[in-house]
């Protein structure tokens, strides 16, 4: 019986986790930037020439944080858009 009820707990976080991603998308693409941006430097790892590593680390923490910034910052604008300046539908609540 806590195995039924584990798997309907399980559909009930994905369904939420997608309407989240809905209410926000620019989550999701802050989440996806963020990996692609470390996937890189890790992979620019082997040829970073005479940069040490620490200061190659901290170039590529430095990228990922500024594209998740940046994708907060486009979701907040985005987001007041629709709540202050987005014409509104007389019907809707």
């Amino acid at each position: 019986m806590s195995a039924d009820r584990n798997w309907a707990t399980d559909e009930a976080q994905s369904s939420k986790l997608v309407r989240k991603a809905k209410e926000s998308p620019f989550v999701p693409i802050g989440m996806a930037g963020f990996l692609a941006v470390v996937a890189y430097g890790l992979y620019k790892l082997k040829s970073r020439g005479d940069t040490k590593m620490s200061v190659h680390l901290i170039h590529m923490r430095v990228r990922a944080q500024g594209f998740v910034v940046g994708a907060m910052t486009l979701g907040v604008m985005y987001s007041m858009y629709k709540e202050y300046l987005a014409p509104k539908d007389p019907d809707e609540k």
